[in-house]
């Protein structure tokens, strides 16, 4: 296996747009890693570049210490699987499977041997002799992923696999990408604009903007400490609550109260933007925090996600289905000082007295 890293890269496109800003991060061996973000934000011009798909205007693609930068596609030891699979229509499964081995022009012997190896585990035994039009979606990015895997490349990367599977089988392709990851160890780079696949899939998260890259961490620390704004808006299945908020002595000023925060050397009366994730508000029917009534609820399974009108600003908390409060209910709403983060008004990151555990 082998890890990648990536030193000043840009890739800009003949129209002058730069999918890819100046990017520097590092993937460690055997690591799962995904990058993320909204449509148009390069993570997916990345991963090409990483392939040799596409050129880079400037900066380095190190692969196993080995500069690639200038290397063609099938010199990089990397195996890739796009979004929407590439398989040949009029060969076989087996055929498919072993397609990179036969470029190379290896034994037949080996090829069968792949064929079986990877079919195997990929749970492929009996349709290696279907074409991929007779599969389900789910077997055709299986086949897509042993092709892959079949062609022993040192990286694996991944172009928005699940994006063509229903609801179901996302979840059934995503359980077993992450088991068989782990089972084969092989570093893997996954380009994904769906948080929830990349908070369950990924060792660590590249979250991207622009071309740039907004925060890199693993996905408790993503999620539970956004670096900027930007990345509260977009991680989390609820939307984080931003609101306008004052520095007090022991906290901060909000729409409908106060809530205790880490405040540091900020001076009283300092103007913040003032983050806190629905799932780290308590609700209750009274007690200290932020008071507000109840103006709409939400059942999403075993949580129900409740708006509350805080002095004319709507705030969302979650619940258990059980608790979930009627409309009209006044309620108080607190949070443990470390889940209330504090952003500069300007420039949207996190403030640096925040404490570091999440």
């Amino acid at each position: 296996m082998a890890g990648i890293d990536i030193e000043g890269l840009s890739t800009v496109y003949p129209n002058g747009v730069r999918a890819v800003d100046g990017l520097d991060l590092s993937v460690a061996d055997g690591e799962f890693f995904a990058l993320l973000g909204p449509s148009g934000c390069g993570k997916t011009t990345l991963l090409r570049t990483i392939a040799g798909l596409e050129n880079a205007s400037a900066g380095k693609v190190r692969i196993d210490s080995t500069d690639v930068t200038r290397l063609e596609p099938g010199k990089r030891g990397v195996a890739m699987v796009f979004q929407d699979y590439a398989l040949f229509p009029h060969m076989t499964v087996s055929e498919n499977i072993t397609y990179p081995l036969k470029v190379r022009r290896a034994p037949v012997a080996q090829r069968d041997e792949a064929a079986r190896r990877t079919s195997e585990e990929l749970s492929l035994q009996g349709l290696l002799e279907r074409r991929p039009g007779q599969l389900s979606g789910g077997q055709q990015q299986r086949v897509a992923l042993a092709r892959a895997i079949a062609s022993e490349g040192k990286v694996l990367l991944l172009d928005e696999p699940l994006s063509n599977l229903d609801a179901r089988l996302r979840l059934e392709a995503r359980t077993f990408l992450k088991k068989l990851q782990r089972d084969l160890g092989i570093t893997t780079v996954f380009v994904t604009h769906d948080q929830a696949e990349a908070l369950a899939l990924a060792d660590k998260i590249a979250v991207m903007q622009s071309g740039k890259l907004r925060q890199l961490g693993s996905p408790r620390e993503v999620f539970a400490r956004p670096a900027n704004t930007f990345v509260a808006n977009f991680i989390g299945s609820t939307p984080m609550n931003l609101l306008d908020g004052t520095i007090e002595p022991e906290g901060v000023r909000l729409p409908g109260g106060s809530l205790p925060a880490a405040t540091g050397s900020l001076p009283v009366g300092a103007s913040v933007t003032v983050g806190v994730r629905p799932e780290y508000l308590t609700v209750s029917p009274s007690g200290p925090g932020l008071q507000g009534v109840v103006v709409v609820t939400e059942n999403l399974g075993t949580i129900s996600l409740v708006t509350v009108d805080c002095d004319g600003t709507l705030i969302g908390a979650t619940v258990p289905e059980e608790d979930e409060p009627a409309p009209g209910t006044p309620v108080s709403l607190m949070a443990a000082a470390p889940r209330v983060l504090l952003y500069d008004k300007e420039s949207g990151e996190l403030l640096a007295q925040q404490p570091a555990t999440v």
